[in-house]
């Protein structure tokens, strides 16, 4: 546990001594360690699902400027609230109160924990590809493998956050080889003839704007940690580091992710790689360099996976602590160990993950609806942010002074790609979140009586009743076979 006023651990401060803080280094591997994960893997096949070289090009610049504008927009409010911490969820109290905050860091929380799911689903089908009895990681057996490792990962990190970050630093070392190999194999068998028969698209794909819609959630589930050093800021041993890390570790992960997508196309024909098996990057390799391609591969994402599911765990775990040391989560969310282990917040995280694991048994297509499900969830946060940025940016406010020119010119784009994001997301994922949602209200109620403090204001009480009549339609909708899981 942080003393709020000295910044140190429990068990430092008793020595006489600061907590030890993260390095540039460190920050830059952790968001890095965040963003490189399972996506990567599923690129080939998830693009074209949907679209052919020209839509791929086009979602890839949309996205790129989109989640840059937002990592500056991380980088300017690190350095402009320098007294915020847990960057994503404290933004959004600032700018816009306690219940809207409460929301996003809800909403951070859980879709941290359905993006962990992804990670054992596709473990398991990478397993599966030599052991049916795990299908494509939605078997019983898989889910119940699975479980095994989810709470494992919950005793290593409950030994210390020092710890996990410095397994963390090897593991983002390791994984970003494999894909380094993978492009530079990948442009060594590279046919110019696919390529340019993939350029425009297969006939399934349709229109060139609905090939591009179709891949925006892909785009933001594998850009989801670029906001990860800001939501470690109270660990930083410079706070200027949390928004240099984020640059840094965005603009090093866009290069790869897009090429990953775009040599694909060179290799197999848009339709064989929609149907290959995840993790699709595996397929495309077998089909250039032999077998041995895709057990590099698979060896790879195992190692990328296991790192990236250490990354999220840690952030989620953050942001639940950080929530109710400002009083905004249940008290018992806040307690930590005198390593500076949130326990109740992780334990939380895990049980969460747990339900959607057993959750995926349902679902026609267990990775792809956790993936896209973690996408939506996350953009509440990203567009509450995005839109703090743009208050603080047009005038002053109780804290900040007026910002300049630049910073309201990318605030306003983030919000904008925000807002678009959850329009490409489409109803059935809006639904199944505010299913998620509303139920999270009774977290912040028991938090206020905690407080002995109103429940809620009137504008609070609307935006309560907006999320509770949304989750009753997607429930309805579930219910009634309108939309599925």
């Amino acid at each position: 546990m942080t003393d709020s006023d000295t910044g140190t651990t429990p068990s430092a401060a008793a020595e006489g001594r600061p907590a030890a803080k993260l390095t540039l280094f460190t920050l830059t591997t952790m968001v890095v360690g965040s963003m490189v994960g399972a996506g990567v893997f599923s690129l080939p096949r998830r693009f074209a699902e949907e679209t052919g070289v020209a839509g791929a090009l086009i979602s890839w610049v949309i996205a790129g400027i989109g989640m840059l504008m937002l990592a500056f927009v991380f980088q300017a409010l690190a350095v402009r609230r320098p007294d915020l911490d847990a960057g994503v969820y404290a933004y959004a109290k600032a700018g816009f109160g306690e219940y809207l905050g409460f929301f996003s860091a809800f909403g951070y929380w859980a879709s941290a924990c359905v993006g962990n799911v992804t990670y054992w689903v596709l473990i398991m089908s990478t397993i599966g590809a030599i052991a049916p009895a795990l299908g494509d990681g939605d078997t019983l057996l898989a889910v119940v493998l699975s479980s095994v490792g989810l709470w494992a990962f919950f005793l290593l990190i409950r030994r210390g956050v020092k710890e996990a970050a410095a397994i963390n630093r090897v593991v983002t070392v390791a994984k970003v080889v494999p894909i380094l190999v993978f492009i530079l194999l990948s442009l060594f068998y590279f046919d110019p003839s696919v390529f340019a028969e993939n350029f425009g698209g297969a006939d399934y794909a349709g229109s060139l704007f609905h090939q591009v819609r179709g891949t925006m959630l892909v785009t933001v589930f594998v850009f989801l940690g670029v906001e990860g050093a800001s939501v470690y800021s109270r660990h930083a041993k410079r706070r200027e580091d949390v928004g240099r890390a984020t640059v840094l570790g965005f603009l090093s992960v866009f290069a790869v992710f897009a090429s990953v997508t775009i040599v694909s196309y060179g290799i197999l024909p848009m339709s064989e790689i929609a149907e290959l098996r995840q993790p699709s990057m595996a397929g495309v390799l077998q089909a250039a360099v032999g077998t041995w391609g895709k057990v590099f591969v698979s060896v790879g994402l195992i190692v990328s996976v296991l790192g990236a599911y250490l990354a999220w765990t840690l952030m989620a775990a953050e942001v639940l602590f950080v929530a109710a040391k400002d009083d905004d989560m249940p008290r018992f969310l806040g307690r930590a160990t005198a390593a500076d282990v949130p326990v109740p917040a992780l334990l939380m995280t895990t049980a969460l993950s747990q339900v959607v694991l057993v959750v995926t048994m349902f679902s026609d297509d267990a990775f792809n609806f956790a993936l896209d499900l973690t996408s939506v969830l996350s953009l509440i946060p990203f567009f509450l942010a995005a839109a703090f940025a743009v208050k603080i940016a047009f005038g002053p406010g109780s804290a900040v002074e007026r910002g300049p020119r630049r910073e309201l010119v990318i605030a306003l784009l983030a919000t904008l790609y925000t807002a678009f994001l959850v329009y490409a997301a489409g109803l059935r994922f809006v639904l199944l979140s505010f299913i998620l949602y509303a139920p999270a209200t009774f977290l912040f109620v028991k938090a206020r009586r905690e407080q002995n403090r109103r429940l809620f204001s009137p504008a609070e009480a609307v935006i309560c009743a907006v999320s509770i009549a949304g989750a009753v339609v997607g429930v309805i909708a579930l219910a009634a076979g309108w939309i599925e899981l």
